[in-house]
């Protein structure tokens, strides 16, 4: 089976001109090749046979004056993934610590209010019923710049030394993307810990190095304990779709594929819709069984299987590129770290290729791609077989990006999503008959996207998502048409302050030849040219508090990467072809505020931000792989930037 993950494949060279980078099809494309990996054949498992999975709102341990408290952990469990009559599949999830029929892949949605602070008792719960720890379900690399619990104190968040995967137990902490928060409660890759087991071996670091420090500085650190930590959400920003997820340093590809994440979703305050004005209800804690849900959260992701149900992902770099070593530490190319990923299935809410009942009326959909590095381009179409590019059946109709409203709706036939970019968005079902089916497609590449669309995602398997098979009306619809819609969108940052050149590089070895990429980095730009660093070089990005900057990221790169910014909301205020030539402007649905970007090869990609609260973040690629391996860096908003380096790395 061809492996389309190969840079052979994937190397087209750099965009040339000002042309809009959104991928726009070419006559005679390429045709699809299956993706490649695991044993159980995406062809064998049947589609739309599966009720999607509504996630249910995740029950509170407690409510008090102005704040509402959870006990949320992270468990192992069995769940029905692929469609029954297939085996069911070991996954993680969150879930409530006093309902433990709550724990869920993905987690139940934690629903907060504007101004309401919510505070969470994140806790590590990787164990089995004797309270012995759990080990990883994937194959870990240890090569890598890592959390590394088995080099005690003073040689955790390291460059490990191991050449086999790592069998110990998991180190997590949780990142709610896109809160505006304090960095003692933003999940810092460092900050991990590991679960509150019998058995943790002697001379294991129990937690990452900046975990005793953010719990000094929290108002809650007398809370936290072995195998937790509590954190706090203020809920200050604007009504907006966030989601959870780990964010452990060199382990979050692999925690994030096995399962925990779930929706955070923030309403109120003077930048939401009044009640009733759109498509509703979502559900509430409490609500009797068989209640209809107008307002439904999609985490869309790829997953690939084995035939006995358990999720499959890379053992060793040769899925990737046939490598077969040698292998760090004899060389400098990891052993297990696959560049990128991408699975040959699709699965929404946790399942297979679902199929939703829904009525002639509006629906919203909150629409997530919770994928480590496919990029989706949705679309609404009435045959999901046909010949890509595909006539859409129903327009799309985004209201809102990650972080707020839109000024205005944006009437779409295409959506673009790369891995943990958001959409708030209604689809009119209004007026279809009862029988009719609408599919949900994916006109992605199978492949690292590019910028360009060279070839569709197969017809067949991923380039389906789900189905939505209209019934009859039981009640009126009173939300207001999309077209209609008046959007109370967020003010933006301000005027510029301040402005900054950061880079995108890769890394081939330096000791295999014509092996690459060994790392991808975030940097500088120094005389023109890329200054690629690595997680433990000194700060570089220092905003002071109260500034407002544009962050000019140059790709040097031949992938499309999704850069997250932690803490802030910015615009996306153009983009332009490194070397000169014209500038565009945001793409439609990036109106408004977000939290992640995509950024084009050999473009320069802005963003403006405001950077309002002090402490340590960090900035990184959102496809998980590169995050993992280097493209990730520390910032300080209201310091100096004085350098923190980890304890162990290459001179």
């Amino acid at each position: 089976m061809a492996e389309v993950r190969r840079r052979d494949f994937l190397r087209i060279g750099a965009i040339a001109g000002t042309s809009v980078v959104f991928p726009v099809p070419i006559a005679g494309t390429a045709p699809a090749r299956p993706v490649a990996g695991g044993s159980l054949d995406p062809a064998r498992v049947r589609k739309y046979v599966t009720p999607l999975m509504i996630p249910a709102a995740m029950p509170p341990a407690r409510i008090s004056a102005g704040i509402d408290h959870y006990e949320i952990a992270v468990r192992q469990f069995r769940q029905q993934v692929l469609p029954r009559g297939l085996p069911s599949t070991t996954v993680w999830g969150y879930g409530a610590v006093g309902a433990p029929a709550s724990f869920a892949y993905p987690a139940f949605t934690i629903e907060a209010r504007h101004g309401r602070t919510v505070e969470v008792d994140w806790i590590n719960g990787l164990v089995d019923r004797d309270g012995r720890f759990l080990p990883h379900l994937l194959s870990i690399d240890q090569t890598l710049h890592w959390a590394d619990p088995p080099g005690g104190t003073a040689g955790r968040d390291s460059y490990g030394r191991g050449r086999g995967t790592y069998r110990g137990p998991v180190p997590i902490v949780t990142h709610v993307h896109g809160n505006h928060t304090f960095d003692h409660s933003d999940g810092y890759p460092e900050a991990w810990y590991l679960p509150d087991a019998r058995d943790i071996p002697a001379g294991f670091a129990r937690e990452g190095s900046w975990y005793d420090r953010f719990r000094a500085g929290s108002p809650l650190g007398d809370r936290w304990g072995p195998g937790r930590a509590v954190f706090e959400y203020p809920n200050d920003q604007p009504a907006g779709t966030q989601w959870y997820h780990d964010h452990t340093l060199g382990l979050t590809r692999a925690n994030v594929y096995a399962g925990p994440v779930g929706f955070y979703l923030l309403r109120g305050g003077p930048n939401d819709v009044p009640p009733g004005v759109l498509p509703g209800p979502a559900p509430r804690t409490g609500d009797p069984p068989g209640r209809r849900y107008y307002e439904i959260p999609l985490a869309v992701q790829d997953r690939s299987f084995n035939a006995d149900g358990s999720l499959f992902y890379p053992a060793s770099r040769a899925f990737f590129d046939g490598f077969r070593g040698p292998y760090a530490p004899n060389s400098d190319v990891p052993p297990i770290w696959n560049p990128e990923f991408l699975g040959n299935m699709i699965v929404v809410n946790g399942t297979t290729w679902p199929v939703l009942a829904v009525e002639p009326r509006r629906y919203r959909f909150r629409l997530l791609n919770g994928s480590n590095t496919r990029v989706f381009i949705f679309k609404l179409v009435s045959d999901p077989m046909a010949r890509r590019p595909v006539t859409a059946a129903l327009p799309i109709w985004m209201i809102g990006t990650e972080s707020g409203f839109m000024a205005a709706p944006a009437r779409l036939d295409r959506l673009l999503l790369s891995p943990a970019e958001r959409a708030d968005v209604i689809v009119d079902f209004t007026g279809l008959p009862v029988g009719a089916e609408v599919y949900l497609i994916n006109e992605g590449p199978d492949a690292v996207f590019n910028g360009k669309q060279d070839a569709f995602a197969d017809p067949a398997t991923t380039g389906q998502v789900m189905k939505f098979q209209v019934g009859r009306l039981t009640s009126d619809d009173t939300s207001t048409p999309p077209s209609r819609l008046s959007l109370p969108a967020p003010d933006g940052p301000g005027a510029e302050t301040h402005r900054r050149q950061v880079s995108f590089a890769e890394r081939s070895s330096t000791r295999v030849p014509g092996i690459g990429p060994v790392a991808v980095l975030l940097g500088t730009m120094r005389e023109g040219a890329a200054n690629p660093l690595r997680w433990h070089d000194p700060v570089t990005e220092n905003p002071r508090v109260g500034a407002v900057e544009v962050w000019e990221m140059y790709n040097t790169t031949p992938d499309a990467h999704p850069i997250h910014l932690h803490e802030v909301r910015f615009e996306v205020v153009d983009r332009q072809r490194i070397g000169g030539g014209g500038r565009r402007p945001p793409d439609p649905w990036e109106q408004g505020l977000k939290d992640t970007v995509i950024a084009y090869p050999q473009e320069i990609t802005r963003v403006k931000a405001r950077f309002d609260r002090a402490g340590r973040f960090v900035w990184h690629c959102h496809m998980l792989e590169h995050e993992d391996n280097e493209m990730m860096r520390p910032y300080d908003i209201g310091s100096s930037g004085a350098p923190v380096r980890s304890h162990h790395h290459p001179g």
